[in-house]
């Protein structure tokens, strides 16, 4: 390629430069074309994330804002409303309550919880004092919650009715830090015992937003780089990690998603609605949820049942709708069933309407004009099962497959975007753009307030400068994180010289999107969107005596963990004699009940609480002038998606001469890939 190419949709602003110094060359540093004319200009009045919801009240005061469906005798009927005004007197009182309780700026208070109004009135609560809100990840697990508790030294906690328990349990550590607890719904006198044992106090929502009524407190100043929250991500190996978000990140990156939607035509306004069941306690549903309330446009929350969001979305009527890709797949799974059970002559239409509208878009025709007898006839109905109003569906968190894409871009009569971003960046760093299906499989160009440059990864063969550019994709500009809480050393891992390193390697297209193509490290995201440490889990199901080597596989489009196991003869003879079945070893693998054995026995080390953390240190005894190695031993339980669903069993092991192995027997991923692409893809099938 040389230094630089030309790249529709994007503005090259830096040269790139070879490698020098013993560095990787990197590839010219780029920026949106909405940001040729420089980054959006800072919000006028907008200096931290109580700003944005302040000067919404006051402009919009009676708008509905946040929504929850009223359930009267079990059943669940429309959604009743909190305007602006009365969100921000709930806030207050609840702000004038956590300051007595001696919660001053730069506290910690925790969010624990499903998605709901008592959640976005603490996280705004926290706002307005300087608080800064620590969400407490809802699928975690206690230990994880424990050590968010303790580590970011939480001095209060709004807990969900039915996670108190999990919080208790934690009670003989995080008592040094914890003081109070609120929670959502109701406290039983069993729980109200322990936590008073335990030196705490223990509230009812109700009760708490009355413990402030008769004192005022002025709100603190707050500043652009003020931490406002302190993100845990769910971590890939060891601990999870505190991401610090300032003010600055959120109202930049606002910024930045409003100059992209106005360059597109899709301005989000008061009218707007969303539907609010992505976890809060992740960036991405947090920062959508500040650019909703930034426009005083509404929020509705979901039940908290994935069965019953689909009614949900049906009474709220979302224009918006944002989603992982598993979610999507689910949609996209459903529909095709709908059409090959509907009887020949609709799926005939269908197909013949599908293609049609497909064949002007990929034209150049925006998707309401593409075939409007087509959306009037076959596919309003798609569009009316998502409310009838959603006009922009964001997926995000993992990469959405390229055929779900483009099948719901044609269907639901509405934008379908694919977007990428870490916490590390405040989630929106790239998106793709509306009415262009050459961006299918990206993830677009860069927002319009980031800089974007490649850097090449020479033992992975990428290089930023080659004629089709590829490598790790870093990232510049004010929406990046301020650092990891108490590690400076993981900070100063990822951040070299302004630039954050996203260990993903992106290859730029000739239209200016960004397509992800790999992982630097052997960390990956299901489609779920959560992290799986690979070598940590094959040291883990490493442990089984009847195996000799494996490989795990995971595909970002899949939900599911697969792997390549290499067993033990000895011990697959031995079980094969012991169950009655014969065959030499070449067959026993092929043996499908040999295979539920070994799954087995994956799954129960997987289960059983000896899945050891080994921590290592030497202690050298003077007195007896010798030394010692002290381990210590954590204890784990994997997590659900770290579970292996299916196996296939290879009786020749991983080797060198077939380049599966390095000299120094280390796995080689993408090649172990290659060689067993075709056993993985059926491994796939078999579970679906």
């Amino acid at each position: 390629m040389g230094s630089s190419r030309e790249m529709k949709h994007l503005v090259e602003v830096e040269k790139g430069q070879e490698a020098i110094d013993g560095r990787p060359s990197v590839g010219p540093v780029y920026r949106s074309a909405f940001a040729k004319d420089g980054f959006p200009p800072p919000v006028p009045g907008i200096d931290s994330c109580w700003d944005i919801f302040r000067l919404s009240a006051e402009k919009f005061p009676g708008r509905n804002m946040l929504g929850r469906r009223e359930v009267v005798d079990g059943k669940a009927g429309k959604y009743v409303w909190m305007t602006y005004k009365e969100v921000y007197d709930t806030v207050i009182k609840l702000g004038a309550s956590l300051r007595s309780c001696g919660i001053e700026q730069g506290g910690r208070c925790g969010i624990y919880g499903a998605n709901c109004t008592e959640w976005v009135i603490s996280m705004e609560a926290c706002n307005a004092h300087g608080i800064h809100c620590v969400p407490l990840y809802d699928t975690l697990g206690a230990g994880a919650v424990e050590f968010i508790l303790c580590h970011a030294e939480v001095q209060i906690a709004f807990v969900e009715e039915k996670k108190i328990a999990e919080v208790l349990k934690t009670l003989h550590v995080s008592s040094q830090f914890l003081k109070t607890i609120v929670s959502f719904g109701k406290v039983t006198s069993e729980q109200r015992e322990v936590v008073e044992k335990s030196g705490l106090a223990i509230f009812e929502w109700d009760e708490f937003l009355l413990l402030g009524c008769d004192k005022q407190f002025d709100l603190p100043t707050k500043k652009k780089d003020d931490v406002c929250t302190i993100m845990y991500t769910s971590g890939t190996t060891g601990d999870p990690k505190g991401v610090l978000i300032s003010n600055k990140s959120i109202i930049t990156l606002i910024s930045g998603i409003d100059r992209f939607l106005l360059g597109v035509n899709e301005q989000l306004t008061e009218d707007d609605i969303y539907i609010s069941y992505l976890p809060l306690a992740h960036i991405f549903d947090r920062v959508i949820e500040e650019m909703f309330i930034y426009r005083a446009a509404s929020i509705g929350f979901w039940r908290g049942d994935i069965k019953l969001l689909v009614e949900d979305i049906g009474e709220l009527k979302p224009t918006v709708f944002c989603a992982v890709p598993r979610v999507l797949d689910r949609i996209f799974t459903g529909l095709q069933t709908k059409i090959s059970t509907g009887g020949k002559l609709k799926q005939t239409l269908f197909n013949l309407s599908y293609k049609y509208k497909l064949h002007n878009m990929a034209r150049g025709s925006r998707h309401d004009e593409a075939a409007r007898i087509c959306d009037r006839l076959v596919f309003n109905k798609v569009k009316d099962g998502l409310g009838g109003n959603v006009r922009l569906i964001l997926s995000g968190a993992a990469p959405l497959a390229t055929h779900v894409e483009q099948f719901l871009r044609v269907v639901t009569c509405a934008h379908v975007l694919q977007g990428y971003g870490l916490t590390e960046t405040c989630a929106g760093t790239f998106v793709s753009l509306p009415n262009d299906l050459s961006m299918l499989g990206t993830v677009g160009p860069p927002v319009a307030n980031v800089d974007v440059r490649l850097e090449s990864v020479p033992e992975m063969n990428y290089d930023a400068l080659s004629e089709v550019p590829r490598g790790e994709i870093c990232i510049r500009g004010d929406t990046l994180f301020s650092g990891y809480h108490k590690r400076e050393d993981l900070t100063e891992e990822v951040m070299l010289d302004g630039w954050f390193h996203t260990g993903d390697i992106g290859e730029w297209q000739p239209d200016g999107s960004m397509k992800i193509i790999d992982r630097k490290k052997n960390i990956f995201k299901l489609s779920q969107g959560e992290y799986v440490a690979v070598e940590n889990l094959e040291n883990i199901y490493g442990l089984v005596h009847d195996i000799d080597s494996i490989w795990i596989y995971g595909n970002s489009f899949e939900s599911a963990l697969v792997a390549i196991v290499n067993p033990n003869m000895q011990a697959l003879e031995h079980w094969a004699q012991m169950n009655g079945t014969s065959g030499d070893f070449a067959s026993l693998c092929q043996n499908s009940k040999a295979k539920e054995y070994i799954l087995g026995e994956l799954t129960k080390i997987g289960k059983e609480k000896k899945v050891i953390c080994l921590n290592s240190s030497i202690i050298y005894l003077s007195i007896f002038k010798c030394h010692f190695v002290i381990t210590q031993i954590t204890f784990l339980q994997l997590k659900g998606f770290e579970f292996i669903k299916a196996v296939h069993l290879d009786p020749v092991p991983f080797d060198m001469e077939r380049d599966l192995l390095t000299p120094t027997y280390k796995k080689k991923r993408p090649q172990l890939l290659k060689y067993y692409e075709s056993v993985i893809d059926d491994l796939y099938k078999s579970l679906k």
